[in-house]
């Protein structure tokens, strides 16, 4: 695929600097739409660790703006940025460079064990590094006493409960993301592939750069949405944990209760990450576009389908 511009492509597919290109997009796309909806992720947070008192998104709001004021909804904004920032470039980078690792070695596998493996291979590593924002993110949002922001949370976290306190939450963390990243990039995989070869008919470097996007939008809609049900569970645990509402993996599964681990906080979840799922697979791919770089999505097989019709 020819580049926006004649000759305006900054590096060669799957080389040093195409793995840069892919986590500089992932680090801008996942950070600027995280920090865009911490207002509706500091509603969650509170949803998810007190639900007696928060038991729907109107009386959560309500009662927030009444007892704390504006400035409530924007706590933890630097650890979204920052924290989900460096997480989309580990997801979005390691993801590219992992899928063409696998795609290598697995050459006789199906394309959806390359999209798990590669997409689980990523996750590991990326949640190592998005754990500490968390943990410090959770706190400030459900804990206004414990700290105002990564600067004051960082080191009074560390002092209170050590390195263990950063990563707490870790396992409950991968056992979020792991599935939602792996059904994430699978779904979106499946999609792209199903549009150009069922809606479109035509193969991707057939079409124009707007359509192109179109398709990323698309999938990307549908791989949050998926994602965000099958993740839900874990999301629920992790507030648990990291705000002290329980001291292990199995009293907090005890004490929020196996159906409340899929129901509580559902509806926002879903309101939150169909959308801003879609928002950083635009950027992103956006981002590739002007660097020259095709969009994402591998319609290999499906070429191969359209020129046999």
């Amino acid at each position: 695929m020819r580049g926006l511009f004649e000759g305006g492509r900054i590096c060669e597919e799957f080389s040093a600097g195409y793995y840069g290109v892919c986590a500089v997009g992932g680090l801008i796309s996942a950070g600027t739409t995280h920090l865009a909806i911490t207002p509706f992720d500091v509603l969650k947070v509170h949803m998810q660790v007190n639900p007696v008192k928060y038991n729907s998104i109107s009386t959560c709001f309500t009662t927030l703006l009444r007892e704390q004021g504006p400035s409530a909804f924007w706590r933890g904004r630097g650890g979204k940025f920052f924290g989900y920032g460096i997480q989309g470039a580990c997801r979005f980078g390691l993801y590219e460079y992992f899928k063409k690792v696998y795609s290598n070695l697995l050459v006789d596998q199906n394309r959806s064990t390359i999209f798990f493996l590669s997409s689980a291979s990523a996750e590991v590593i990326a949640n190592v590094a998005l754990s500490p924002f968390e943990a410090v993110k959770v706190r400030v949002q459900a804990q206004p006493w414990f700290a105002k922001g990564l600067i004051d949370g960082f080191p009074k976290l560390y002092a209170s409960e050590g390195l263990f306190g950063f990563y707490r939450g870790l396992v409950p963390l991968w056992g979020r993301n792991l599935p939602f990243s792996m059904i994430m990039f699978s779904t979106f995989e499946h999609s792209v592939n199903f549009l150009y070869r069922n809606v479109i008919q035509r193969r991707k470097e057939d079409c124009s750069k707007a359509q192109q996007l179109g398709v990323t939008c698309l999938a990307g809609y549908a791989a949050g949405s998926v994602g965000s049900i099958i993740s839900n569970p874990a999301d629920n645990i992790v507030a648990s944990l990291y705000n002290r509402k329980a001291s292990s993996l199995t009293l907090a599964v005890k004490k929020i209760g196996l159906m409340n681990l899929f129901t509580r906080s559902l509806s926002i979840r879903i309101m939150l990450v169909g959308p801003v799922v879609t928002l950083q697979w635009l950027f992103y791919d956006t981002i590739k576009v002007l660097s020259g770089l095709p969009t994402s999505g591998d319609d290999r097989t499906d070429v191969e389908q359209i020129r046999t019709t």
